[in-house]
């Protein structure tokens, strides 16, 4: 073992690991860093250091996740309750009631954990991966699998996969402002091959020059890390271990919430009622508890995670057919909220298959000058390549054998430009390629046929006035420029872009893709704006909407931002759909502007610098093949980047959406209106209206007949507008429909009181089966705002409600009923049920139209 102090020689392939922990060095032996380790090794060390994981997200084993579900409050309390019914004597009962408890908690558990497998499944699609040395040789492996002393190979835009030090370095900048709040980017160098762990008062720190940690993404360059932490070993692990805190809720959680304290406040106030009047009625003080705590049960929608649950992951299923992958389940409804999508133009909007269409020097003529200079720019940039600089280098190939890269300063998004300083013989040369309006800022001379003369603001105008022509055209433009610099130059800066030698101008060609405009059409009549956000210039964006036919209703630069305040940047961006010559922070800028005028803004974005826009979305959206930072920060990840796509996505939230209402409608209409008709029916009763056994059975059964809501169809006009959480909506509905279910409760105990002389058993019969038809068949009154005779359920959904009623119907016939309390009903019974239902689904129906005709959601 090494301690701090101790002077430990690392060469770039030697045999060792070295690795911190609190501040100590020790050395391992394992094969050489070259070769990385073996297969076997790593599976070893997986097995030693577990996970390459913060462990948040982990909810424990299948059992455990069983086991929890019995720490419902009203779960204890009715086992608690079964067992001293069973003390007392009544051991069928007791039995009964714990045999319905389970299976109603087994059917939760068995229906929500098979949601979160497939959830998790489709997450696993999108994991995000590391290119790993195993075996002498490279391999992709999911970022999980990381585990200390392997060998990770880091690029542009690559998330940090874990803790550790270069072992190699070329141009590498890193984003670290998790870890130590810094908003630019830090240059990060090889580790030197003798460190003295004594430099440092900590260990490895942020300021390390030579080390990378969990959290950080690579923003340029390239280079060879040796992991040392992982999982909660790892600075971010320990940080996330000590000051974790859950995220924030979204708008779908908030609104299941609100509406579960909405149906808790009814619950305790009728608990509390059904307890007084048993209380002064002296009535069985044991038996009264358990009517109670079994009302409790019926009122309280504890089939809504599971319905939430299961409706999401089918969502996300369907989804996933769509060529959409959901990595957070309540993003499948909050995109059906989106009303307003900001998106960049290259690759969504067009075709993303970029080509070079010219390069031209100053007064616009064909250059091979200017080609040269821009592919040795884009050859020997270590950067991430854009699209432009993959067309540069497949239009044709450049003899670049006789040049030699010396430095670098990287792209970002404040310059617009990459430099790239190179040497030939005795020469060396900085040659910057970047945006137009700042490359020729910089200039003060420029070259043609091999002259060089100065430029003064006539010719500035005048070259000016080409980039404009050039971008009318529908072209994407570069400026090429360059500069000699001593030939004892080796390091490469900022402030050596100056008086530089304009060299002409490279344009690109990136035709509209042919389904955009069908798309943004579509999303147009489902209620979703689309706004483009661009770095571009506006001329090349005007083209692109002239040539997709979108109109533009107002358009905003990245100038004309930066002087606005955000009251009046939220009111530009109201009006406007379009917005040019953004950096990523006006891009920000505008979508926070958006969320603050009570928008649901959705993100489409796949590049480094779109993380910040991506998380603070309501709805990020990203691509399969964007950079793990964007793809880490979304919460949909698109196979196939296609608005059409992504419309498709836009309707299977509403969907979903509508889903999960059609549960909640029915859980404050009828089910509400059946238990509060139970409540006040102990005023007249002489005996309690339904045994607690047969309030949890009946409870049970509702709940069965539910399971297949989340495959039901959904109208065609519940997917035309976005559609939010509104609790006065659902208030609302609970007071039309709810009063009618209870009225005709009440006319079914008058008949069963008056025309059938009906006995505590008989009363307890004929009320069960007649609250189960009532209360499931309404399903098909209220899944639709239409005619129900004119939309059709889907199967499942239809078989399930027709079974369990049927079910129930012939449950007081079978040996069954005498345990349950239940006796056979005559065949006039059922006959007069038929017409009670038959009334009330007509009546319901009458409601409904006449709640939507008044209320518009």
């Amino acid at each position: 073992m090494v301690h701090r102090g101790a002077r430990v020689t690392l060469a770039p392939y030697e045999t060792g690991l070295v690795c911190t922990a609190q501040n100590v060095l020790y050395a391992g032996a394992v094969n050489t860093l070259a070769a990385g380790m073996s297969s076997q090794e790593a599976a070893q060390r997986l097995e030693q250091y577990g996970r390459n994981e913060l462990g948040a997200a982990r909810r424990g084993g299948a059992l455990r996740q069983f086991l929890s579900r019995f720490g419902n409050p009203l779960v204890l309390v009715l086992l608690f309750a079964s067992t001293v019914s069973a003390l007392t004597g009544d051991v069928g009962g007791a039995g009964i009631i714990a045999c319905i408890l389970l299976l109603s908690v087994t059917l939760d558990f068995i229906q929500e954990y098979r949601a979160e497998r497939a959830a998790a499944a489709l997450a696993a699609r999108v994991a995000l991966t590391a290119h790993v040395v195993r075996d002498g040789e490279v391999r992709e492996v999911p970022v999980s699998l990381v585990v200390p002393g392997d060998i990770v190979l880091l690029g542009a835009g690559d998330l940090v996969p874990a803790d550790g030090v270069l072992l190699e370095a070329r141009d590498v900048f890193v984003h670290q402002a998790r870890l130590t709040g810094e908003p630019y980017p830090v240059e990060k160098q090889a580790l030197s091959p003798i460190w003295d762990a004594g430099q440092t008062n900590s260990g490895l720190s942020p300021e390390t020059p030579f080390a990378v940690f969990l959290g950080s993404s690579v923003i340029s360059g390239s280079g060879r890390m040796l992991v040392l932490q992982t999982g909660t070993r790892t600075m971010l692990g320990r940080i996330a271990g000590t000051l974790q805190r859950p995220a924030p809720p979204t708008a779908f959680e908030i609104g299941t919430r609100q509406f579960g304290l909405l149906i808790m406040r009814f619950t305790v106030a009728l608990v509390l009622f059904v307890l007084l009047v048993n209380l002064l009625f002296e009535r069985p003080l044991l038996e009264a508890f358990l009517f109670a705590v079994a009302l409790a049960v019926g009122l309280t929608p504890e089939l809504l995670p599971m319905i939430v649950s299961v409706t999401l992951a089918q969502g996300a299923l369907r989804m996933a057919r769509e060529k959409v992958i959901v990595k957070r389940l309540s993003a499948v409804q909050d995109l059906g909220a989106v009303d307003v999508l900001c998106t960049d133009k290259t690759g969504t909007l067009t075709e993303a298959q970029i080509w070079l269409e010219g390069h031209v020097d100053p007064l616009g003529n064909d250059s091979p000058r200017v080609l040269e200079l821009a592919y040795l720019n884009s050859f020997f940039e270590t950067g991430i390549k854009s699209p432009l600089d993959e067309a540069i280098l497949e239009h044709r190939a450049v003899d670049a054998s006789g040049w030699r890269k010396i430095d670098e300063v990287p792209f970002d998004f404040e310059r617009r430009r990459v430099s790239v300083l190179l040497e030939q013989g005795t020469r060396r040369v900085l040659i910057v390629k970047g945006a137009p309006e700042d490359i020729l800022r910089l200039c003060v001379s420029y070259e043609v046929e091999g002259r060089i003369l100065p430029l003064d603001e006539q010719c500035r105008a005048r070259f000016g006035g080409l980039f404009d022509q050039l971008s009318e055209e529908g072209l994407r433009v570069l400026a090429v420029a360059w500069r000699e610099v001593e030939p004892t130059r080796d390091h490469a800066g900022i402030t050596d872009e100056t008086e530089l030698v304009f060299s002409g101008f490279v344009s690109f060609l990136d035709p509209p893709k042919p389904t955009a405009a069908k798309a943004i059409q579509a999303l147009a009549a489902t209620g979703v704006q689309v706004k483009i956000l661009t770095g571009d210039n506006e001329r090349v964006t005007r083209n692109l909407c002239r040539e997709l036919g979108v109109p533009i209703t107002g358009l905003l630069t990245g100038k004309e931002i930066a002087e606005l305040t955000e009251e009046a940047l939220q009111a530009r961006a109201e009006e406007c759909n379009v917005f040019c010559r953004l950096d990523p922070m006006q891009k920000h800028r505008v979508l926070l502007a958006l969320k603050a005028r009570g928008h649901v803004v959705a993100y489409l974005g796949d590049g480094i610098n779109d993380a910040p826009s991506l998380h603070s979305a309501d709805v990020g959206i990203s691509v399969d093949s964007a950079v793990d930072v964007a793809k880490q920060a979304a919460a949909l990840v698109l196979l196939e980047r296609d608005l059409g796509v992504l419309h498709a996505g836009v309707r299977e939230g509403r969907r979903t959406f509508a889903n999960v209402m059609k549960y909640i409608m029915m859980a404050t209409s009828s089910n509400f209106g059946n238990m509060f008709s139970m409540a006040g029916a102990t005023l007249f009763l002489p005996f309690l209206p339904m045994l607690p056994m047969q309030i949890l059975l009946n409870n049970l059964l509702y709940d069965l007949s539910e399971i297949p809501l989340p495959l039901d169809e959904v109208d065609a006009e519940d997917l035309t507008a976005p559609r939010r959480w509104d609790m006065r909506f659902v208030r609302d509905f609970m007071v039309s429909i709810g009063p009618i279910s209870s009225m005709f409760d009440f006319l079914t105990f008058y008949v069963l009181l008056a025309l059938f002389r009906a006995d505590e058993t008989f009363f307890h019969t004929g009320w069960f089966v007649e609250s189960i038809a009532t209360q499931v068949l309404v399903i098909f009154v209220i899944r639709t705002r239409r005619n129900p005779l004119r939309s059709r359920p889907h199967p499942a959904l239809a078989v399930a409600a027709f079974g369990i009623v049927g079910f129930a119907a012939l449950l007081p016939f079978t040996p069954l009923a005498p345990l349950l309390g239940f006796t056979p009903l005559p065949p006039l019974f059922f006959a007069v049920l038929g017409g009670i239902a038959g009334v009330y689904l007509l009546l319901v129906e009458v409601a409904k139209r006449r709640f939507f005709r008044v209320r518009v959601v």
